[in-house]
């Protein structure tokens, strides 16, 4: 298995507005039993996430904290400046994992790669993570890195599947992290979720982070900003689904992407 320093169930902290609230939400979660908090510099809220692990009854050797480089940030020295720039606005010695979002605008895989291992070699990054990656993406990736992937990131629920991806990281044994793992909701009035929901008398969202839970190499970033919702998503690591739940689930023909712009390199 990839790096056990990565908790499977983290924190989402993607917001439109209102950044500071992730202050409080990030205290919130760790007192409900979160240890990995995912952010990036896009979502402007580096400062306030800091000070959420900072303030929170919990040392900061327990939390596992992962941001994302921007893809106007990518060139070489914008890497190594910029990933700077975001350990100290969220107020850590290192980084716990750092991801390229995105492989577009500024990406260059000699160039960015060559910056993350020197990250890694200084002690500004502990692990280097990518994001939104095909697998032929991957492949040159891991041509020009000489740090380990440790996780990929991407849209991964019920209604996109991500078979491939999901046994690449297998193959390469790195996590793949599962962001938007609700399809932004989308997953709640599936018919198959909501039939094991009821099943086990347990929110359709417990259900579908149980669901993604029980593959190998696969860990979940839900965004929640309520207590209720963190409680019911951190129970999806109680909740052991059998053979005939899951056999459901993957049954799902049904196919939807939620996150899917124009420079999607799957497009």
């Amino acid at each position: 298995m990839p790096t056990d320093a990565l908790p499977r169930i983290g924190l989402g902290t993607y917001s439109d507005d209102d950044r500071e609230q992730w202050r409080d939400n990030v205290v919130t979660a760790l007192e409900e039993g979160y240890r990995h908090v995912d952010t990036a510099q896009d979502y402007d809220n580096e400062p306030y996430v800091g000070q959420g692990v900072a303030d929170a009854a919990v040392d900061r050797e327990d939390v596992f904290l992962a941001t994302k480089l921007a893809p106007g940030n990518l060139a070489y020295e914008d890497v190594l400046e910029t990933a700077a720039a975001s350990r100290d606005r969220l107020g850590i010695d290192a980084v716990d994992l750092l991801y390229v979002h995105w492989p577009a605008d500024s990406y260059a895989p000699d160039e960015t790669l060559r910056a993350l291992d020197e990250l890694v070699d200084e002690g500004v990054v502990r692990h280097v993570g990518l994001s939104n990656f095909t697998p032929a993406l991957l492949d040159e990736a891991r041509t020009h890195l000489d740090a380990p992937i440790a996780a990929h990131q991407v849209e991964c629920h019920p209604l996109l599947q991500q078979d491939e991806l999901r046994a690449y990281a297998r193959e390469h044994d790195h996590w793949l992290v599962a962001y938007s793992p609700l399809a932004q909701g989308g997953v709640f009035d599936v018919p198959a979720v909501r039939e094991v929901a009821e099943k086990h008398a347990v929110s359709p969202a417990t259900v579908s982070l149980a669901w993604l839970l029980a593959k190998d190499n696969v860990a979940v970033v839900p965004k929640a900003s309520g207590r209720e919702h963190m409680r019911q998503n951190i129970a999806a690591r109680d909740l052991e689904l059998d053979e005939a739940d899951l056999a459901r689930i993957d049954d799902i023909e049904r196919e939807h992407r939620v996150i899917d712009p124009a420079f999607g390199p799957w497009n």
